[in-house]
């Protein structure tokens, strides 16, 4: 009899944790992850800061909304050309070796680069020509930090580690670009450098405490050229893969772009000052954080993959298009963080999705091929430019699910 009854009693207990504990930081348990994840955050916290300095520095400056396209457009060449062989050296070089030698160049230039603000002789093009050197660095460093989440935790914990990376990036888009802001209207713009520095010198030392597993020995038995070529032959021939490297360029092309904009809105549209800009730039990181940290609580629940992907596409582009169109500066903060919600709900999943599908020796590569708007603006305005980009993705994501019928067939 007391056997019957203890059977109803036990059975509940025993299921409830699993089925509605949240874990939204159980990858954390592991050390080097912690390491890595710490890094991300200095990392970011770099990277933002410049961000918002160099938009601010170069339109105080010249002026001229269609240097903030072309600055944006060099902070992209790197990963489009350079990024693929990056992804091969990602899979074949020893990666201590990789994060270190970046890092110390994302060091030096960026101290450089404060102390040619501080002084009589800057000059547009040092922007440029620092631009260009930090992206090739950040197009080496992005692909193997990415490559390494599944070789820190175990395959039960990649989907909560790769949403807490993501995490990590974006808490820093909001407290980067604030701070950013805040400092160039107390300081002035020069102090920003070597903030930053200081930052990238905190992720060299999470390098060196790191345990790096090596990689596997497959990609060095061929050559460079061999390797990338296996990597393109990889996403050609699995449709599932090159749904998702498609839909991938929609927003990155056509969305993402609108954030190096945001000086022209501060300035010219919603007239506040740079604390303004940051505060603009720091939105759409709060709803990106909202974003990941719901996708780290929620792993593996999410279902029918492909449709929310397309789906977080489609109110991405229509809150781009609601953002254009206001002229009150909380309401633009309001549809940022919107739009910047549903941005990382996008890019969260596709990497996510990703890392479990492609096998470990081809994952440099693959996540390297993963990785104009200044011009419009210049002749048409910011906002009509950023609502044409808006109606671009919505239509865009539309027709690719539409055409790739591997998208709309994509679960958890």
């Amino acid at each position: 009899m007391d056997e019957e009854l203890s059977q109803p009693i036990e059975a509940p207990i025993a299921a409830s944790p699993q089925r509605f504990r949240l874990k939204t930081f159980t990858s954390l348990r592991h050390l080097d992850y912690r390491y890595l994840w710490t890094g991300t955050l200095m990392m970011s916290a770099g990277q933002w800061v410049q961000q918002v300095t160099l938009g601010w520095l170069l339109y105080d400056l010249t002026g001229n909304s269609m240097l903030l396209g072309a600055l944006n457009g060099l902070r992209a060449i790197p990963f489009l050309v350079t990024g693929p062989m990056a992804g091969v050296a990602a899979d074949r070089m020893d990666r201590r070796k990789l994060l270190l030698r970046t890092q110390w160049v994302l060091i030096i230039t960026a101290i450089a680069m404060g102390t040619l603000v501080a002084s009589p002789f800057l000059h547009v093009s040092h922007i440029f020509v620092f631009t260009l050197i930090t992206g090739v660095a950040w197009s080496f460093t992005e692909p193997v930090r990415q490559s390494m989440i599944p070789s820190l935790v175990p395959k039960e914990d990649l989907v909560n580690a790769i949403a807490l990376n993501s995490g990590g990036f974006n808490l820093m888009k909001v407290a980067g670009p604030a701070l950013g802001g805040a400092m160039i209207a107390l300081f002035g713009a020069s102090g920003n450098f070597f903030v930053q520095s200081v930052a990238y010198v905190g992720v060299l030392i999470m390098i060196y405490l790191m345990h790096i597993p090596d990689n596997a020995p497959d990609a060095r038995r061929a050559s460079a050229m061999a390797n990338l070529k296996e990597g393109f032959a990889y996403v050609w021939s699995t449709p599932a893969v090159l749904a998702l490297m498609i839909l991938a360029y929609v927003p990155r092309v056509f969305a993402v772009p609108y954030q190096t904009l945001m000086p022209v809105f501060q300035k010219d549209v919603l007239g506040v000052g740079p604390d303004g800009l940051g505060m603009l730039m720091a939105a759409p990181g709060v709803g990106a954080l909202i974003a990941v940290l719901t996708l780290a609580s929620l792993a593996n629940r999410l279902k029918r993959q492909g449709l929310f992907l397309v789906g977080s596409i489609v109110i991405l582009g229509f809150f781009l298009i609601l953002f254009s169109q206001v002229r009150s500066f909380s309401l633009a903060l309001a549809t940022l963080v919107i739009a910047g919600a549903f941005q990382m709900f996008f890019l969260a999943n596709t990497a996510t999705i990703l890392q479990l599908l492609v096998p470990d020796e081809l994952r440099g590569r693959v996540m390297s091929l993963y990785m104009l708007a200044g011009v419009t603006a210049h002749f048409i305005g910011a906002p009509s430019t950023v609502a044409t980009m808006g109606a671009i993705v919505i239509v865009l994501a539309i027709f690719v699910a539409w055409r790739v019928p591997a998208i709309r067939s994509l679960e958890s």
